[in-house]
């Protein structure tokens, strides 16, 4: 298995947003963020078929620091079907950081849904340059009203909004809301001091938080209400067994 620092090195070539909208939220997920999620759902099992490993909080030692689109840049929805394995999808993908960080772990198939047609074309070419063999498929569409149905085991990858604009309170709970229904294990991304949201979720949904570990996020300048050229956020990552 590479490690952690080679996956992180080799998503170093994917390029971010062009013109990322506040009102969405899009900031990029780096590459060391990535690299650690799809390093722990590897070395879990969870991107192939093997037995989930057992559960547990992770140390302060592993905090983290620090196919194609069609011919109109979207895919359709319908229904994706496969005969066996698992699919891992990307909630929210943006320009395909978390999901092109799994087609480098070997995975059946890939799947990245985001809203917004822009990033996503932009997804393609970074798929092109981190040159995965996995299949990764892009499709436009609302990750909190997924236009999918899914036949196989479906583990989730998700940097999704944290709700920080006026208006948009709570939208990491609307990407959960579709988690819960699609998901066999998920690794999604949070703001600090949400571990009591989470894990109470996670309860009422008769789920199981297994991991639970320190991310930072850097976010550079690039709205006119950021007063710093770039900023380190604090933020959480949870692995959540679904029922």
């Amino acid at each position: 298995m590479p490690t952690r620092r080679a996956l992180a090195r080799r998503l170093g070539v994917v390029e971010d947003f062009q013109d990322p909208s506040p009102s969405l939220e899009q900031y990029a997920t780096s590459a060391e963020v990535a690299a650690s999620l799809v390093h722990v759902a590897d070395q879990r099992g969870d991107l192939t078929d093997s037995d989930s490993a057992q559960g547990g909080d992770l140390t302060d030692s592993d905090s983290v620091q620090g196919g194609d689109l069609t011919d109109s840049d979207s895919a359709q929805g319908g229904d994706l079907v496969d005969d066996g394995g698992a699919t891992v999808l990307d909630l929210g993908t943006g320009t395909g950081m978390l999901a092109l960080a799994a087609a480098l772990r070997g995975p059946r198939r890939v799947v990245g849904v985001d809203v917004d047609p822009a990033p996503l074309r932009t997804a393609r070419e970074n798929a092109a340059r981190v040159g995965a063999t996995t299949p990764v498929e892009w499709v436009v569409g609302d990750a909190t009203d997924l236009p999918l149905a899914f036949d196989e085991r479906v583990v989730v990858l998700s940097n999704p909004p944290f709700g920080a604009q006026d208006g948009n309170e709570h939208a990491d709970r609307a990407f959960l809301d579709q988690v819960r229904d699609v998901a066999s294990v998920s690794y999604t991304v949070h703001n600090a001091g949400s571990e009591d949201f989470v894990r109470a979720y996670a309860a009422d949904a008769d789920a199981t938080v297994t991991d639970a570990f320190a991310v930072e996020l850097d976010v550079d300048n690039q709205f006119e209400f950021h007063d710093h050229e770039s900023a380190a956020i604090d933020a959480e990552a949870y692995r959540i067994e679904w029922t």
